[in-house]
């Protein structure tokens, strides 16, 4: 039988249930510093919300100082990997979390960050394998934030590159797969036709243009979604850049379709 608490978290993940995703991931804090002062934290959140986010991607301490109202509508993914600007390899991320830590937190999903092409290439792999089942085991999304990156990376917007980071992730267990987009933009149908997962494209635009044009781009070439967060909790306005950025997203329009869940059913009486 189908995995149903992962089939129902899944579900979670996409508030317009289109199988589409909109997340703003706020764990800067841990590798460069306060995403807002403290005592803006919680408007920042309901504007997050007001906007239409589906998912806020956050640490497992800092998931302890969300509102519960907030996930009314909004999904709770609890990131598991660090790594801080002043590491000697700033490329490095290791494990500061489980996945059972994240369920206790009522969390809708985990993330894992993986570089590929690092130095410390050999135990992100083992990382994120091990999430992975731990993920199976207690029906939990994991989304595999995988980028290639590294000293033996020359152009990390190569689609047959991304291609392979994106198919590595799903390999290992990824259910959602946010990776760096190409170069030209529409190549990422490329990526995202060899993906057995959902692919979504991390951060804004390259060249400072438009980001609610470059996620139109981005959609168009078939990703399953987006995942801004500096370009929005930078943003002056953060509720009204979310809700544009989500009505593209959103948009009607061709839509990878959910697994069906399980038929409950009872026993004759």
């Amino acid at each position: 039988m189908a995995n149903t608490g992962k089939l129902f978290r899944m579900r979670r993940l996409s508030s317009a249930n289109d199988g589409r995703h909109l997340f703003v991931p706020l764990d800067h804090s841990v590798s460069d510093g306060p995403v807002v002062p403290n005592d803006r934290w919680h408007d920042l959140l309901r504007d997050l919300v007001a906007g239409g986010a589906d998912a806020i991607i956050v640490h497992k301490g800092r998931a302890r100082t969300v509102p519960p109202d907030v996930l009314a509508t909004c999904a709770l993914v609890v990131h598991l990997s660090a790594g801080t600007s002043h590491a000697a390899d700033t490329n490095a991320k290791v494990l500061v979390g489980e996945a059972e830590d994240a369920l206790r937190l009522g969390a809708d999903a985990v993330s894992v960050h993986v570089n590929i092409g690092s130095d410390t290439e050999e135990r992100q792999l083992a990382d994120l394998g091990a999430v992975a089942t731990a993920c199976d085991a207690w029906g939990l999304p994991l989304i595999a934030m995988a980028y290639p990156r590294g000293p033996r990376i020359t152009d990390p917007h190569d689609p047959a590159l991304l291609a392979h980071v994106v198919n590595i992730a799903a390999d290992l267990g990824a259910d959602i797969v946010k990776t760096s987009v190409t170069l030209p933009v529409h190549r990422m149908a490329e990526v995202v036709a060899s993906s057995p997962v959902p692919v979504l494209v991390a951060g804004g635009p390259t060249d400072g243009s438009d980001v609610v044009a470059h996620a139109t781009q981005v959609m168009a070439a078939g990703c399953a979604g987006l995942a801004v967060g500096r370009k929005v909790f930078t943003s002056s306005n953060p509720a009204s850049l979310v809700a544009r950025l989500a009505a593209v997203v959103h948009a009607p329009g061709p839509r990878a379709d959910f697994p069906p869940l399980p038929t409950m059913t009872t026993g004759a009486v």
